[in-house]
């Protein structure tokens, strides 16, 4: 519905400079000849130099000086001085509509340009997972809160490894650059430590000991302040369990064939990375059951912090239970999540959303 509205608004405003010529053409026509429309006349082409392309505010302009001629030509009186300042009112807005417009292309240009490299980052950065690593089916899917843009502090990544399949989701403090340099950081530590410890506690220190070295490299406040909150998972090979590390962050989502669904909370919570120096303590994996048929729903805050209009939470755990069985495919999910969290929040999302969905088959 929201859509459709949406949709409504955008063909209104299309039709916004036609609209105008035309209520200036019935307003001239039907009152007394002291009175004008020309202010809509002249309004047109600036209203078509956002919208339109730059021959397309030209013939707005060409119109809209056309329909004044046509109304003013049978009255007699088209070399009257005011018929003649009303033209060239409309005549120069026209062409000052048209530099607008050029202006205006030239900044979507520039727009489309850094979206382009902030696609290319976010590619470089966050990679798409393959649809199959180490048996397991994998689909991920990131949602930036603000329409265009591409990257901010949500992470993600997945590494086969002799241990099994490692997972990473995580969520950076802040925005801009500095938060996209900490996702940087942690994802490539995640790389090789995922590869090389015998442990998912040893991965979470091998984060901890990258983010600390980070920050000595970093001034501001930033720096100081910053924290990471992840959440670490492994899947085991042969097993069919699954290890959790949790560093503050929302709790991993267990999806059963039947329909149920399971929130792991960490029995014991520990403090997000880059927060040592409030105390320090080893970190625990916790073990659960993940069976055949099951999926694993690792998700950043956006997703479980999302409002309604009302202020209302989305509640992923209610709003998944007694899903299909078809939509335990990871990518089908992902796209049942997605949409049903624009849809609450009313189209806008007030934070980043990464979304990571493992399948054991």
């Amino acid at each position: 519905m929201e859509e459709r509205r949406i949709s409504y608004a955008r063909r209104f405003v299309r039709l916004l400079p036609a609209l105008l010529i035309a209520a200036g053409a019935v307003y001239d026509f039907v009152t007394p000849t002291d009175f004008t429309g020309a202010p809509f006349f002249t309004a047109a082409p600036l209203v078509a130099a956002p919208l339109y392309s730059r021959r397309g505010t030209v013939a707005t302009g060409v119109v809209a000086v056309a329909v004044l001629l046509a109304l003013r030509i049978p009255r007699g009186d088209p070399s009257r001085a005011e018929t003649i300042t009303e033209l060239v009112t409309v005549v120069v807005v026209s062409v000052l509509a048209v530099l607008i417009n050029l202006l205006v292309r030239r900044s979507d240009e520039r727009l489309a340009s850094v979206r382009e490299i902030a696609e290319a980052a976010q590619r470089a950065v966050l990679p798409e997972p393959a649809e199959r690593i180490g048996g397991f089916q994998i689909a991920a899917r990131y949602e930036a809160a603000q329409e265009g843009a591409s990257i901010g502090g949500d992470l993600y990544a997945v590494q086969d490894s002799p241990h099994g399949v490692r997972v990473v989701v995580g969520d950076v403090r802040g925005k801009g650059m500095g938060a996209v340099g900490a996702v940087a950081v942690v994802i490539g530590a995640f790389r090789e430590a995922a590869e090389q410890e015998a442990t998912l506690e040893a991965v979470a220190q091998r984060l901890e000991r990258a983010l600390a070295r980070e920050r000595t490299r970093r001034d501001g406040v930033d720096s100081r302040e910053g924290f990471t909150t992840v959440v670490l998972t492994e899947l085991p090979h042969g097993d069919s369990v699954v290890r959790i590390v949790n560093r503050g962050h929302p709790p991993p989502l267990l999806l059963y064939a039947d329909g149920t669904v399971r929130s792991l909370h960490a029995t014991e919570p520990a403090l997000p990375l880059g927060m040592a120096e409030l105390g320090t303590w080893p970190d625990r994996a916790e073990e659960a059951g993940f069976p055949s048929g099951a999926t694993l729903l690792l998700h950043t805050d956006g997703l479980s912090e999302a409002r309604d209009e009302t202020g209302r939470f989305y509640d992923p755990e209610a709003g998944l239970a007694g899903r299909a069985n078809v939509e335990r495919e990871p990518a089908a999910l992902l796209d049942v999540l997605s949409a049903e969290v624009r849809r609450h929040s009313g189209g806008g999302m007030a934070d980043d959303m990464a979304l990571i969905a493992v399948r054991r088959p």
